[in-house]
């Protein structure tokens, strides 16, 4: 461009020159003006809370009274008759013993019996004739006190012998091992062939009836088991199977080697629940008192304290409120001072909020807050 044309357009430069600051303020008056944006926030309502935990043990089913069963008398077993998981009813024979000694044993009292019913026999014939010499004088009274004794002698052998032929037939009996009770074999320890002793286990049979589960709880937990306390109860067989059981006995003292405390948990009925399923128990048990916990992001920091926002839901503004925190939680932070069961505050976005600036609530929030008021 020359000169001449330079000068030429001066004039327009200085104009614009001078409009563009008048252009800019105006620019800036104006945006000035704009009304604050209202800023969307979620918010929550304080409560208190007990912070929890949830332990959980496996059992397994089984009945309430569960007995096992042998016989009175030693022997071989010829003859099982049950299996696991038979039922059994009052009076089913459960199995048998070899009664070949038990014969004999009972013959030979029977036949003691005889001998003991013959001498006593012999013993009241002598002192019937002793009586009828002593009272004619022909018999001295010492006499006729051998002829009372050997009577009561021979009265008293009879009575052991008797007494001994009842128990040869009693033990001939015991041959025979019935059940008394109504159930389901749950364990069967002897086959036939076996010698047993008096009073082995030889068949073990579950009542019907109440069933419970048994649990094995280390003594670092034992504390928070009482009886009467209600446990979730579910079952591996059926998850949607689920009930609540009710602790019906704790052991006074530790397993000496496993250092636990069996409990009982008692089963409400239920034909679906079978003896041996595999249970899960669970429960609730106190950690620490919570107090209130805030979630992290509802922590901001104003002239170097912690701070809440806390909202007012009538006029939807919040306010800052200074507070005193304690320890973490799984969620938040425990807070000990500074707020009050029921209030609203901001959880998102509290690092825009300034005092008196209007919020709006997400539509859960708004619903919430409505409800609340």
């Amino acid at each position: 461009m020359s000169l001449v044309n330079r000068k030429a357009h001066a004039p327009a430069f200085a104009l614009l020159a001078l409009a563009l600051p008048l252009f800019l303020a105006a620019c800036e008056q104006k945006q000035a003006e704009a009304p604050e944006p209202v800023r969307p926030v979620k918010v929550a309502k304080v409560a208190p809370r007990q912070d929890t935990r949830m332990i959980s043990y496996s059992g397994s089913v089984r009945a309430k009274t569960e007995a096992g069963l042998g016989f009175r008398v030693g022997g071989k077993i010829v003859e099982r008759n049950v299996d696991v998981g038979d039922r059994v009813e009052p009076g089913t024979v459960l199995a048998r013993l070899d009664t070949a000694d038990l014969a004999l044993s009972l013959k030979s009292a029977e036949a003691a019996l005889a001998g003991a019913q013959s001498q006593l026999a012999v013993a009241q014939s002598a002192y019937d004739r002793a009586q009828k010499l002593f009272a004619n004088g022909f018999t001295s009274r010492s006499i006729l006190d051998d002829r009372k004794l050997a009577l009561d002698q021979a009265t008293s052998s009879l009575d052991s012998a008797r007494s001994a032929r009842d128990q040869a037939v009693n033990q001939n009996a015991y041959s025979q091992l019935t059940s008394d009770i109504a159930g389901v074999v749950t364990s069967v320890n002897a086959e036939a062939g076996q010698v047993v002793a008096a009073g082995t286990p030889v068949v073990t049979v579950a009542r019907d009836g109440d069933k419970e589960v048994a649990i094995a709880v280390p003594e670092s937990e034992i504390r928070f088991f009482h009886e009467g306390d209600p446990l979730s109860v579910r079952y591996w067989a059926d998850p949607a199977l689920h009930q609540t059981g009710t602790v019906r006995e704790i052991a006074g003292s530790a397993d000496p080697t496993s250092r636990t405390f069996a409990i009982r948990v008692a089963l409400p009925a239920d034909p679906a629940v079978r003896l041996g399923m595999t249970a899960m128990l669970e429960a609730a048990v106190p950690v620490a008192s919570g107090g209130i916990v805030v979630p992290l992001a509802a922590l901001a920091q104003r002239d170097g304290e912690p701070t809440v926002w806390v909202v007012d839901p009538a006029s939807k503004t919040v306010s800052p409120r200074e507070v005193v925190t304690a320890s973490f939680a799984e969620d938040g932070v425990r807070v000990e001072k500074g707020l009050k069961p029921g209030e609203w505050i901001v959880t998102a976005g509290a690092q825009f909020m300034t005092p008196g600036k209007a919020v709006r609530l997400d539509v859960e929030s708004e619903r919430t807050a409505m409800a609340a008021r």
